[in-house]
C-alpha cells in the first residue's frame, strides 16, 4: 500500500520543480519532502525522480506520479462534494492537453461555463502528441487525434477538424500567377505552427511529388498563424473554423479548393469517478458535435 503523504510529496516536487518549492506548498521542510520521496522509492523499489533543478521524473516515476495526481483529483472532488473546503479557493483543478487550433476556435468557448468553479491548466501540443501527456500523468484529459484509448483512459469521438490550403490574394498573385504547380509550391514560402506541424509538409508531399524545402515562417500561435497567412508571409493550412467573414470576403483564398485535410479528433480522459471531469467531458463532446465536421457513418 502506497502512503498518501509520500504520494503528495512526489506530486508537489514534480509540479513545483524543487524540494524547497514543494515544501512551501505542503507547509513542511525540504528535508521532509526528500525523506518522503525516498521512502516512496524504497516502497516501490524504483528511483522515481532525478534530483536535478528542476526535478525530473523517471519512467517509473511517471506511473506513480499519475496515481498521485488521480488521488489528488478524487480527493478534491470529495472535499467539494461534502462542502469541506477551507478558505476561499474552492475551485477544482483540471489539466487538459489540447492542440492550439482547437483551443482557440472552440474549446475555450465550450468550457467558459466552468470559469467560476474550475481552475484550468491547458497544455498545448500537437494533436498527434497530446496523449503522451495523458500517459505520463501530466493531464487528466486530452483532445487528440489518437482514437485508441491509452491505458487507464476512455476515448470518445469528437468529430473532424477540416483544414484547407489558404493564402492571401496578393500572395497568390505573386507566387501562383501561373497556377498552383509543383514548381511554384517548391518555391513559395509557407507558414508552420511548430516543428511538429506536418500539415503543410503532407500537402507538399502529395502535390510536389518529391522532397521540397521552400522558405518557411515558424509562427507558434494559432491566431497569429492565421494572421501571418492573411498578411502574406506564406501559405498555410487553416481550419474552416478559423476563417471569418473577412476571409470569406476575399482576404484569404483557398488556392486549391478541391483539397481538404481532415483531422479526426477524440476526447481521452482518465477513468475516474469525478463529477467535474464527467461534466466537462459532456460539455466538450456536445460542443464538438456542434462545430466540428461530423461524417456520416
Amino acid at each position: 500500500m502506497l502512503d498518501f503523504e509520500q504520494l503528495r510529496a512526489l506530486h508537489a516536487a514534480v509540479d513545483e520543480g524543487t524540494f524547497e518549492a514543494a515544501a512551501r506548498k505542503l507547509h513542511i521542510t525540504p528535508s521532509a519532502v526528500s525523506q518522503r520521496i525516498k521512502a516512496l522509492e524504497t516502497s516501490v523499489g524504483r528511483i522515481l525522480v532525478q534530483r536535478t533543478k528542476p526535478i525530473q521524473v523517471t519512467d517509473s516515476g511517471r506511473e506513480v506520479l499519475r496515481l498521485a495526481r488521480q488521488i489528488d483529483a478524487l480527493s478534491r472532488d470529495t472535499v467539494r462534494e461534502l462542502g469541506l473546503e477551507n478558505g476561499s479557493n474552492t475551485f477544482a483543478r483540471v489539466s487538459i492537453a489540447v492542440n492550439a487550433d482547437s483551443l482557440s476556435t472552440w474549446v475555450l468557448g465550450a468550457l467558459a461555463e466552468f470559469t467560476q468553479e474550475v481552475s484550468f491548466d491547458f497544455h498545448l501540443d500537437d494533436q498527434d502528441h497530446t496523449t503522451e501527456l495523458l500517459r505520463d500523468g501530466s493531464v487528466m484529459a486530452a483532445v487528440t487525434s489518437v482514437a485508441s484509448p491509452i491505458q487507464g483512459c476512455t476515448s470518445s469521438r469528437l468529430g473532424i477538424m477540416r483544414y484547407r490550403p489558404m493564402a492571401s490574394a496578393e500572395f497568390c498573385r505573386r507566387w501562383f500567377a501561373d497556377g498552383v504547380t509543383a514548381e511554384s509550391l517548391s518555391e513559395a514560402p509557407l507558414v508552420v505552427f511548430n516543428r511538429k506541424d506536418l500539415l503543410q509538409d503532407r500537402y507538399l508531399d502529395q502535390k510536389v511529388g518529391h522532397p521540397a524545402d521552400p522558405p518557411r515562417h515558424l509562427v507558434p500561435s494559432s491566431a497569429d498563424f492565421a494572421d501571418a497567412v492573411r498578411r502574406g508571409y506564406g501559405w498555410g493550412l487553416i481550419p474552416d473554423l478559423q476563417c471569418g467573414e473577412d476571409d470569406r470576403g476575399g482576404v484569404l483564398i483557398g488556392f486549391d479548393p478541391d483539397f481538404v485535410d481532415d483531422v479526426p479528433l477524440y476526447w481521452q480522459q482518465w477513468k475516474l469517478s469525478s463529477p467535474v471531469l464527467r461534466r466537462i467531458s459532456e460539455v466538450v463532446t456536445r460542443r464538438a458535435h456542434e462545430v466540428l465536421h461530423q461524417p456520416s457513418i
